[in-house]
């Protein structure tokens, strides 16, 4: 399941790293991304023609520091369950170190991190019939997975990301939820899907969240000093009627949320 049909998702996520060797090798090997293209200390890898994620080498980056602002983790969504079955098999047969794994009721996620410590989600959605409370307002809780039923859906072997993978949301560490809402509502125009004790979960059409926003780790945090390690630039694609509503409203086509953290916005393309 993509989030295709929303007029604004995440279309691709740059990270600056140390070892661009190594974190190249990390997301061809545990998440099954292809090298679209390689030059000037840059990296770029997707699924198809699809970029997903660009790695970007600074060996003299400081590293960041988990109470910073910034990347909390990048969401690789499957296209359906059974797709996340095979990743999880390959992930337990290749020895992967997974942090842990939820049932959100709108889907069923695992997380993990790559070897310089970015947050990874790795999940597929629930059939969205079911995301809403009687109310109409989204249902997310983080209960335990049933990590052995899921695996009984792992009917084939783990090959690659499939096609169909795209990057459905993008968590981050902010240091403030009015400001961050401020920003990503009200100058992206973002609709705020659900709130919980320190997190904000902001969707577009219907979606339950293409951003998610916390401050659990990084309350009251500064704006971000560079250059770090890390979320290095965050794609929004949209189109050209929800790119000119944020120009309106006083954004910009490059931009910095509160903490500096670099928004581009991208157009979709044309189907």
């Amino acid at each position: 399941m993509s989030t295709a049909s929303a007029p604004i998702e995440v279309a691709h996520v740059a990270l600056t790293v140390n070892d661009l060797g190594a974190m190249r090798a990390f997301y061809e090997t545990a998440l099954g991304l292809s090298t679209l293209s390689d030059g000037g200390g840059r990296v770029r890898l997707g699924v198809g023609d699809h970029l997903l994620l660009e790695l970007r080498e600074d060996k003299a980056a400081r590293r960041s520091t988990p109470r910073e602002a910034g990347l909390f983790h990048t969401a690789f969504l499957m296209p359906d369950r059974p797709a996340l079955a095979r990743w999880l098999r390959h992930a337990v047969d290749s020895g992967l170190q997974l942090q842990g794994a939820s049932d959100h009721l709108v889907s069923e996620a695992i997380y993990l991190a790559d070897p310089e410590g970015n947050g990874i989600e790795v999940y597929a959605d629930r059939p969205r019939t079911g995301w809403h409370a009687a109310d109409g307002t989204i249902r997310m809780a983080s209960d335990p997975l049933d990590l052995p039923g899921l695996l009984q859906d792992a009917k084939a072997p783990w090959t690659a990301a499939p096609k169909g993978t795209v990057i459905g949301h993008v968590h981050l560490q902010v240091g403030a939820l009015a400001e961050a809402e401020a920003f990503y509502a009200g100058t992206l125009g973002l609709a705020i899907m659900a709130r919980y004790p320190g997190a904000s979960f902001l969707g577009a059409g219907g979606y339950h969240h293409h951003i998610a926003t916390n401050v659990w780790n990084s309350r009251n945090a500064a704006k971000r000093s560079f250059p770090s390690t890390g979320l290095a630039e965050l794609a929004l694609a949209l189109g050209t009627g929800e790119q000119a509503a944020i120009l309106a409203r006083g954004g910009a086509v490059r931009m910095v949320d509160p903490w500096q953290t670099q928004v581009t916005l991208v157009q979709k393309p044309v189907s």
